[in-house]
């Protein structure tokens, strides 16, 4: 694998974001932005966010910079407009009208600088009957009926972390939004809000269900369909050690491959016989219960029947595919997802730790001609001790 040449920051090199200190969807978005080489400042609060994890160890902070203001101060909104004038975009994920109290709205913020793209980050929108109210992602996509899709029938639903709601339907609608905007800012000298709603995003995750849902395709129930687990060929299976391997052959070559390297030709209920898909489900299981998962990761390497074994996340950055890709990345001591996407021209990698909290003041007031910045950190920093 080639290594990125360090000079190069990504495709959004040049371009200029505000992150107000917020927790899961907003740091992930603008850390997204910092990963393709836009110069993030994230504006911390004096004590910090509150989140339980050490800042060291923050990856969603990672190729950003930070600088400490105190927005309930008399002049805190103004240091945030003072970077705003030379910003290209502004991310903030309080609840609605919580930006406009401090001084650091989209009026205040578009009245410095007509071009700015400010991207709203939050669960329920910035109106409707929730909008006030708080929330998680569990929360967000319960109501989409996308958390009721995922699990087993006669159980609970699956939580799939938060990675559906805040980082699916969040984080990445919010950057679409915001290079979309970006890109019209840039056409027509005009910024915008983008209202990112994890509900709006996680919802259109959901687009292609729904569709099928309208044509008789899928049931509306929990593991009776072919992508929820209820299709005996799509779906994990326990092995004899514990472990698991995840099944995906959905097209009839791709099966009849699995069903030759379990050892079931001949044997196995035809697959579109439906009434018996549950004796086609106990029958491949009971032959992955035969052998451990590395067995079973040996049979299937190199073949196209569409399985897998299931990695922990400690596992994951070892596999011999992600490992060659450089998927993962060590730096400052944390293995790590690198960057993605990748770009041939303009190529993108882990530029710098963590950002902690106040570090790089002085560098951003520098950079982007803030002087006022260092003086008001100063002035922080004597009234906190």
């Amino acid at each position: 694998m080639a290594v990125p040449d360090k000079g190069v920051l990504g495709p959004l090199a040049g371009v200029r974001v505000v992150e107000l200190a917020g927790i899961g969807p907003g740091p992930f978005a603008a850390m997204l932005l910092a990963d393709l080489g836009a110069d993030v400042v994230r504006v911390d609060r004096p004590g910090g966010s509150g989140l339980a994890i050490n800042p060291e160890y923050d990856v969603t902070n990672r190729n950003k910079r930070s600088v400490i203001v105190d927005l309930k101060a008399s002049d805190g909104a103004d240091r945030v407009l003072d970077l705003v004038d030379r910003a290209d975009v502004l991310i903030e994920g309080y609840r609605p009208g919580v930006a406009e109290r401090l001084g650091v709205g989209p009026g205040a913020c578009h009245a410095r600088n007509p071009k700015l793209v400010y991207g709203r980050m939050t669960g329920w929108g910035q109106e409707g009957p929730l909008a006030q109210r708080a929330g998680h992602d569990i929360a967000y996509i319960a109501i989409t009926g996308t958390l009721g899709m995922i699990g087993n029938p006669g159980e609970p639903p699956t939580v799939p972390a938060n990675l559906v709601g805040d980082y699916a339907g969040g984080s990445l609608y919010l950057v679409v939004g915001i290079l979309a905007a970006l890109h019209h800012a840039r056409e027509n000298g005009i910024g915008q809000v983008v209202d990112a709603a994890i509900v709006d995003g996680t919802a259109h995750l959901t687009s292609m269900i729904h569709g099928m849902l309208a044509g008789g395709g899928w049931q509306d129930r929990r593991g009776a369909n072919l992508l929820d687990g209820g299709c005996p060929f799509y779906g994990n299976y326990e092995t004899s050690d514990g472990g698991y391997m995840a099944v995906g052959a959905l097209e009839q070559q791709f099966y009849d491959e699995f069903i030759a390297l379990l050892g079931l030709t001949g044997e196995a209920p035809a697959r579109k016989d439906l009434a018996r898909w549950g004796e086609l489900r106990e029958a491949v299981a009971a032959r992955f219960k035969a052998r451990t998962r590395e067995e079973w990761t040996a049979v299937f390497e190199g073949s196209d029947a569409c399985v897998a074994p299931v990695l922990s996340l400690s596992e994951a950055p070892g596999h011999p595919h992600l490992a060659a890709r450089g998927t993962f990345v060590h730096h400052g001591g944390i293995t790590q997802p690198a960057p993605a996407p990748r770009f041939s021209a303009t190529p993108t990698h882990v530029r710098g730790g963590p950002a902690q909290p106040g570090a790089d003041t002085e560098a951003v007031a520098r950079d982007w001609d803030v002087p006022a910045l260092v003086q008001h950190a100063d002035t922080t920093t004597k009234e906190d001790s």
